[in-house]
């Protein structure tokens, strides 16, 4: 893949596909003027990731929330293409190519500026590789679950939850909902499949039909006929797997001949003053002391562990292994393994939590542990690299 030079291009292009392979990058215009018009104002020699924290910063204010992002997300076409490269190349069966991997993994972009924390993690490019590869990960097992799933094993095996969602987001009234939810309700009550054939569960037959009309009727002021509630309940199978395989749209989407792209509606925003060079650039040395302090607090934490421990985390993080190759060569079972990273991560966590309540004088809640978590892991895996570097 070709590099982006220059602070413009890194903040204003895109990558393109010919095929299944990079072809090159597009340059968004509003982009370029906006991150040019940033450059005047500012010192030309200050670096990438001045411009990722204050894009970042800009990400949290409402009016400037929509460009930011979009800066971020030009940003980070490097991250999520060599994370969807190296995801799909681990993948054991895939129907996706790398180009859709790319499409899925940039769609979690807010997903990624939301849970990144400059105090806690090395770089957002990191920490977005993490969360592209989850992503990619969990969209295609869930996928490869709704794709060998009938509409019958699919409303069987949904939550209603995810039922209620699916629905809501297809753009049903709530009285229509509500009838769907009665009418799925009554269909999974009546009609049980044997055990183990959920998956490919056939349409129920006809005395079935009667009887869940029956019961929808007895709770229902409408009434309605068995045909009515089987074209209910195949619309919402539909609807149900629409929402879990959602179509993968570009930024670059056509809005029509004569609105041109969803990018040329991007708002405009104000230059950066120079009192706000100053004051990111400040806060990003003290964000680069927080995380040296970070840094060496969970190495002291890793020489710590015991020994069979640390050979785990090296196996792993360092080698590449994966865990039942590690099992083998540990002579352990895989699960035992499984747990055993789970032990570590858990201990580097709480570190990190108390040092922060401790130091930073932050209070540790549910939400604050579950975004470091990802944190963590993005560490182990350049802590290991570095080391393995060294070694080399």
């Amino acid at each position: 893949m070709q590099p982006r030079p220059t602070i413009i291009q890194i903040f204003s292009t895109f990558l393109q596909f010919e095929g299944d392979r990079f072809s090159h990058w597009a340059t968004e215009s509003r982009l370029r003027r906006s991150i040019q018009n940033c450059l005047q104002q500012t010192s030309k020699n200050i670096t990438e990731n001045f411009w990722v924290i204050y894009w970042y910063k800009s990400w949290e204010v409402t009016a400037t929330k929509f460009l930011a992002q979009q800066h971020l997300t030009a940003y980070l076409q490097e991250a999520c293409y060599w994370s969807s490269q190296k995801t799909t190349a681990n993948l054991l069966s895939t129907q996706y190519k790398l180009s859709d991997c790319f499409q899925i993994a940039i769609a979690q972009v807010n997903k990624v500026i939301q849970g990144f924390n400059p105090n806690y993690s090395s770089s957002l490019k990191s920490y977005a590789s993490i969360v592209f590869g989850n992503a990619i990960r969990e969209y295609c097992r869930q996928v490869g679950e709704v794709d060998i799933c009938t509409d019958w094993g699919l409303l069987r095996k949904t939550s209603q939850r995810r039922f209620h969602d699916a629905l809501k987001n297809a753009g049903f009234s709530s009285d229509r909902i509500n009838a769907y939810i009665l009418a799925w309700q009554c269909f999974k009550t009546l009609y049980i499949p044997q055990p183990g054939n959920c998956r490919q569960l056939a349409p129920p037959d006809e005395q079935i039909w009667q009887a869940i009309a029956q019961i929808y009727n007895t709770h229902s002021h409408d009434k309605v006929n068995p045909q009515t509630l089987e074209n209910w309940l195949l619309s919402a199978a539909t609807s149900v797997r629409k929402y879990l395989y959602p179509r993968i749209d570009s930024l670059n989407i056509s809005l029509g001949e004569d609105y041109g792209e969803l990018l040329d509606y991007l708002p405009q925003t104000e230059p950066a003053s120079l009192m706000d060079a100053i004051i990111a650039t400040e806060e990003a040395q003290t964000r680069a002391g927080v995380q040296m302090q970070i840094n060496q607090l969970l190495g002291d934490t890793i020489t710590q562990l015991e020994p069979q421990l640390q050979k785990i985390l090296q196996l792993y993080y360092g080698q590449q292994q994966n865990q039942d190759v590690i099992a083998k060569q540990l002579e352990i079972k895989q699960y035992t393994v499984s747990r055993r990273l789970t032990k570590a991560k858990t201990i580097l966590l709480r570190t990190v939590a108390n040092w922060s309540r401790n130091t930073l004088h932050i209070s540790i809640n549910t939400d604050l542990l579950t975004s470091m978590s990802p944190v963590i892991e993005e560490w182990l895996q350049n802590y290991y690299s570095l080391s393995t570097k060294g070694v080399e």
